[in-house]
């Protein structure tokens, strides 16, 4: 894989160092020169990056850095992609051209500049232009939009809710990923926002980690601090099997998921493995049922038992269901189980790029995930999909920010609404 991105890579800048050439010229000896070398250390830097990606992750002390150089590589490979578009734009225009004159060449085609500078240095520049955007976006994403942690507040509206549950207040936080942490008081004032909402229970729907257990040695305690009357209730997403690393052996994978297991019980919270739970207030009662990761998407396991999870339950019952991947609502909930009355899902991330501006909601992970964001309903049923409290890859987000959501529940027969 190493060895294919650097041709790939390498052929890339090949390609765009030629139109880099036609933008620059206009500038002195040294500025080219400067340019040049610009140009092909952020080459150097990124294939660097690839190189030093997995001893620079294994440690919280260097992870800021590894993040620095994961958002410089991935921005100048996006710059330098939309580059090479537009001097392929130019290309085809010339080839055009040259088709046009070889087939009429008694016509007189315009060359001359006209005071002006020519058509392909013109869309050199402009290439040029465009590359710097996401340099400029990706960094503003990392140091503004990496812990703008954001509350939204909807409420949902349950036809059998029980009348000493009208009210109650539900705070989800999902995708934590805490491997991939880097400002750790960043991510202490996103967990104080979360207990400020002082709800009635805490719901985490899963991706703890991105792989290994022992990326929450420096974070366990700051996790351990949420509260909430009815404690923290979780459950597993894709990334907490450990199922994107070599294991030496089954053993040891088998291991780092117990580690898992073990510190979200240190922590205080109550893990629901394809089991349910039932919170009573009076007389009344509500079952919050929890699986292991379920996707119905490409090659993301479907580990969890609804079923399993289900069994006891009398269909009356309000349930409210934790699932990290919302592709399972409408491939197993709405046609199985029109029983469960609301479920809580992650996974998505929102891609960590896309916008909201108002009613405008957009992410390219929509045309993956119909369900990618926010709440959706269908009859009595209900999805609300959170957009992730940290995240992974790129160390920052553009558009979509990490989201602490507050849903109240209210009993009798009406939509769900936002607030």
């Amino acid at each position: 894989m190493f060895f294919v991105v650097s041709v790939v890579l390498f052929g890339l800048d090949f390609y765009a160092y030629q139109g880099l050439k036609a933008a620059i010229s206009p500038l002195p000896e040294l500025g080219q020169r400067v340019f040049k070398w610009f140009f092909w250390g952020l080459t150097i830097f990124t294939i660097a990056g690839f190189i030093l990606f997995e001893p620079l992750s294994k440690h919280q002390s260097t992870r800021p850095i590894l993040m620095v150089i994961v958002t410089i590589g991935a921005a100048n490979m996006i710059g330098k992609l939309l580059f090479a578009i537009w001097l392929l734009i130019d290309d085809v225009r010339r080839l055009l051209q040259c088709i046009w004159t070889s087939l009429n060449p008694e016509s007189v085609m315009e060359t001359a500049k006209n005071g002006g500078i020519s058509r392909s240095t013109f869309i050199s520049q402009a290439g040029a232009i465009t590359a710097t955007l996401p340099i400029i976006g990706m960094g503003w994403g990392v140091l503004s939009g990496a812990h703008d942690y954001r509350v939204l507040r909807r409420t949902v509206s349950l036809p059998n809710l029980p009348k000493a549950f009208d009210g109650y207040t539900i705070t989800q936080v999902s995708d934590i990923h805490a491997g991939s942490f880097w400002n750790k008081k960043a991510v202490a004032r996103g967990v104080k926002m979360i207990n400020d909402q002082k709800s009635d229970i805490i719901f985490f729907t899963g991706d703890l980690v991105n792989n290994k257990a022992e990326e929450m040695t420096d974070w366990k305690a700051l996790f351990s601090s949420l509260e909430a009357r009815h404690g923290v209730k979780s459950v597993l997403g894709n990334h907490d099997y450990g199922d994107y690393v070599a294991w030496g052996s089954a053993e040891d994978k088998g291991q780092n998921l117990k580690d898992l297991i073990d510190i979200q019980k240190e922590m205080g919270w109550d893990l629901l493995i394809d089991e349910h739970r039932k919170i009573t207030i009076g007389t009344d009662s509500i079952a919050i049922l929890g699986i292991q990761n379920w996707g119905a998407k490409g090659r993301f396991p479907k580990y969890g038992d609804l079923t399993k999870a289900n069994q006891g339950l009398d269909s009356s019952i309000t349930k409210l269901l934790l699932s990290h991947d919302p592709s399972h609502w409408k491939e197993q909930v709405l046609p199985e189980f029109s029983d469960i009355d609301l479920m809580f899902s992650g996974h998505t991330h929102g891609f960590q790029f896309g916008i909201e501006v108002g009613s405008i909601k957009w992410s390219p992970v929509k045309y993956f995930y119909p369900e990618w964001a926010d709440l959706y309903s269908e009859g009595h049923q209900h999805l609300y999909v959170n957009r992730g409290f940290g995240y992974i890859g790129y160390p920052g987000r553009m558009g979509i920010l990490p989201e602490i959501t507050v849903i109240t529940l209210i009993s009798g027969d009406r939509p769900a609404v936002s607030v």
